[in-house]
């Protein structure tokens, strides 16, 4: 039987910037039991104010969606993408409203009570699913430069080349461009599956080994310590700000079977 239980957390530290301008949350539901949300938004231009609305708006769609009794993945893909897509309009009206550009970057991850891992993700917010350690999928900029590639009519060099101009980022609040969400799956999940979602003050001062061991060797928490005590180790008084949610699957342990107690033995005497 595919049986494991969730291990989960989440942590941030500021780095060497002067703000904190990244967002992070693990959401549940109740109209959706068993699922787990987990949303990660790093600000960039405008502040936290981007990354605040990805998590505000994530929070309301997830808590409005009713999976209903057989979800598909294709459903659970739709609601990641209206969030990235919802939390983008938002963030542009209110960049008019304030005569501000706020933009993020954002990666979401949902898991279902079908052993299901449906992700999302939007910039240089990174998505990493490894399983006993080893990394078997990292997000990248490679979907986007082939959208580019396809609708910009741009040669290969070039779309990679240019991509983070500011006509052709990639980020929710780019007032030229809509988001290029690119989304994924794992249709069976199990114990010994973790996935990560980090910022770039994170990933960047680590290989994908290296996260993997973190991530596999001790739980969320002590991971998210190391990871963040090391990259600020790395960073050399460079860090910008370190996020991270880090979502374990663990095999369950059958609790021992009580010893049976001893049959009583009455032992009489006569006076």
């Amino acid at each position: 039987m595919n049986s494991y239980k969730i291990e989960a957390g989440t942590a941030q530290h500021i780095g060497n910037r002067p703000l904190q301008n990244d967002r992070v949350a693990l959401l549940t539901s109740a109209r959706a039991p068993g699922y787990v949300l987990a949303v990660l938004a790093s600000g960039l231009a405008g502040g936290s104010l981007a990354s605040e609305q990805v998590l505000h708006t994530a929070k309301l769609l997830f808590d409005e969606f009713k999976p209903g009794d057989t979800p598909t993945i294709e459903r659970v893909e739709r609601l990641l993408r209206d969030i990235v897509h919802e939390a983008h309009l938002v963030i542009r009206l209110n960049g008019e409203a304030t005569q501000t550009e706020p933009q993020a970057s954002c990666a979401v991850l949902m898991l279902t009570p079908a052993h299901q891992a449906v992700w999302a993700h939007v910039g240089d917010a990174r998505f990493y699913h490894f399983q006993k350690g080893a990394c078997q999928l990292r997000s990248s900029d490679a979907g986007y430069v082939m959208h580019l590639i396809a609708t910009e009519r741009l040669a290969a060099d070039a779309a990679r080349n240019h991509r983070q101009s500011k006509l052709l980022v990639n980020v929710l609040g780019n007032s030229r461009k809509q988001p290029f969400v690119t989304v994924g799956h794992r249709p069976a999940v199990t114990a010994g599956d973790a996935f990560l979602l980090a910022s770039d003050g994170l990933w960047h001062f680590f290989t994908d080994t290296e996260l993997g061991a973190a991530v596999h060797k001790a739980s969320p928490r002590q991971s998210a310590e190391m990871l963040i005590n090391k990259a600020a180790e790395r960073a050399d008084g460079k860090g910008s700000n370190c996020s991270m949610a880090i979502i374990k699957l663990v095999k369950l342990v059958k609790p021992a079977k009580p010893a049976a107690a001893p049959s009583a033995t009455t032992i009489g005497s006569d006076f």
